[in-house]
């Protein structure tokens, strides 16, 4: 049994992980980590301000109801605003950041004279072209007006603005994003460009130096949009199509069993399946908790991930390290779980995966794998079921187990959710974890006898 685990090991570690590695490496995924890493604070700051503009949808006392109106209730708006301003234009933030750092990976990689801050506001530039709305009608491209569905010379609004730089975007985005930059970056490498003398400041040079791949996007966005509003579509609805479908997968019971597996079936082998993983499953979170806020059903939104899969960090941990710290047998594992057990709260459990060691540990992979697709199952059901309410707010990752379900929801019923998670991983680690203490224990006590 062991020499077929090993085998099945060694097949993976030869075959599998290189081609995940080096997925993971590419250059354009790279840009997509960045770009999701810059905007949580963005869309936590919008969730903090949304949080505070349905305080009294959460806390219905009569007497909170009106201290709440003679008090914060009366900049509500205010706070709309900052909601707005955030996860109302996460489109913008997203491509924005996502193509600065794809730009900066060439510049850095290739050696090309490339601005990072040009091929954001060239990505930009890309974006805003597809964004309004157009049609084909009698010989000539034309704008959708719809006054019903508050559709102006082709752009659509809602309350929190244009409709289509909010999380609608974020797919646009990164694929008017990539287009931009890869044009900037051969522009520049081909020698397309203007050049001015080496007198002329650098901040003027390189704005000549974008004038062409400028001209270069705006002729090629133009070319694609006018051809799909010929076919009576364009690039947004285009990108609809597989990306609702992708959408609706993570939404599902047995996506999210998939994404739970996958995270931590990376991190067994040392990559780290968090970030490779919320990369990609991140963008949809982001944008179902936003259609959340507008009156839609996403089981799957924000972040739904630290709230009811990775409780205590990825593996689910926060029971493991519990008992480490107050019920381990082993002198090496209690004392692992003593400086491991406050980071564990505030779900970072780097010291377990790498200190007890977890990675590589085929004596705790099951428990690894199993107790966060569980959690997860807690929460999706919890949600689905609608006895813990649809999650409308991203709280920060480090935010402790029922704080978490409580900020998410907005509901004591998502804190009570969380908390039942992380029992039910609990109980999942403890007899595998328990098996492993004693079996430590074993060791220093035989070490012990032959000293």
């Amino acid at each position: 049994m062991a020499e077929k685990e090993s085998n099945f090991t060694g097949w993976l570690n030869e075959k599998i992980l290189p081609l995940v590695g080096k997925f993971a490496n590419t250059r354009f995924v790279r840009a997509v980590m960045g770009a999701g890493y810059s905007i949580i604070a963005f869309t936590i700051v919008g969730s903090m301000f949304l949080i505070l503009s349905v305080l009294t949808q959460v806390i219905t006392f009569p007497s909170f109801v009106d201290f709440y109106n003679s008090t914060l209730g009366r900049f509500n708006s205010l706070f709309t605003v900052i909601y707005n301003s955030t996860l109302g234009i996460t489109a913008l933030f997203f491509t924005g950041s996502f193509a600065y750092n794809y730009t900066k990976i060439y510049q850095q990689e290739e050696n090309l004279d490339i601005s990072p801050l040009t091929g954001t506001f060239l990505s930009l530039f890309a974006l805003f072209i597809t964004v309004p709305q157009l049609v084909w009608k009698n010989g000539s491209t034309q704008f959708v007006t719809d006054t019903k569905n508050a559709i102006f010379s082709g752009y659509a609004v809602s309350g929190s603005g244009l409709t289509r730089i909010g999380a609608t975007g974020i797919f646009t985005g990164l694929i008017m994003g990539t287009l931009a930059v890869q044009i900037y970056r051969l522009s520049v490498k081909k020698g397309w460009s203007i050049k001015m003398p080496n007198s002329v400041p650098k901040g003027v040079a390189d704005s000549f130096t974008s004038l062409i791949p400028g001209f270069l996007i705006a002729f090629v966005v133009l070319i694609i949009d006018a051809v799909l509003i010929i076919c009576n579509t364009d690039i947004f609805n285009l990108l609809y199509i597989p990306f609702s479908f992708v959408s609706g997968l993570v939404d599902t019971w047995w996506g999210i069993l998939i994404i739970a597996f996958l995270i931590h079936f990376l991190w067994f082998f040392g990559i780290h399946g968090a970030t490779i993983i919320g990369s990609f499953v991140g963008s949809f979170a982001t944008a179902n908790m936003v259609a959340n806020v507008a009156g839609d059903f996403h089981a799957y939104a924000g972040e739904f991930n630290t709230a009811f899969i990775t409780i205590g960090g990825s593996g689910a941990t926060l029971g493991a390290v519990l008992y480490m710290a107050f019920m381990a047998k082993s002198r090496q594992m209690r004392e692992l779980g003593k400086v491991a057990v406050v980071p564990g709260i505030f779900n970072i459990n780097e010291p377990l995966l790498f200190g007890l060691p977890i990675v590589y540990n085929i004596d705790l992979v099951i428990p690894f794998i199993l107790a966060p697709m569980a959690s997860a199952m807690v929460g999706y059901f919890s949600i689905a079921t609608h006895f813990v309410p649809k999650i409308t707010a991203q709280q920060p990752w480090p935010t402790p187990v029922g704080l978490s379900g409580f900020i998410a929801t907005q509901s004591w019923q998502g804190a009570i959710a969380t908390i039942l998670a992380a029992v039910v991983a609990g109980a999942i680690w403890f007899p595998f974890i328990r098996r492993y203490d004693l079996k430590l224990a074993k060791k220093e006590a035989e070490g012990a006898t032959e000293a």
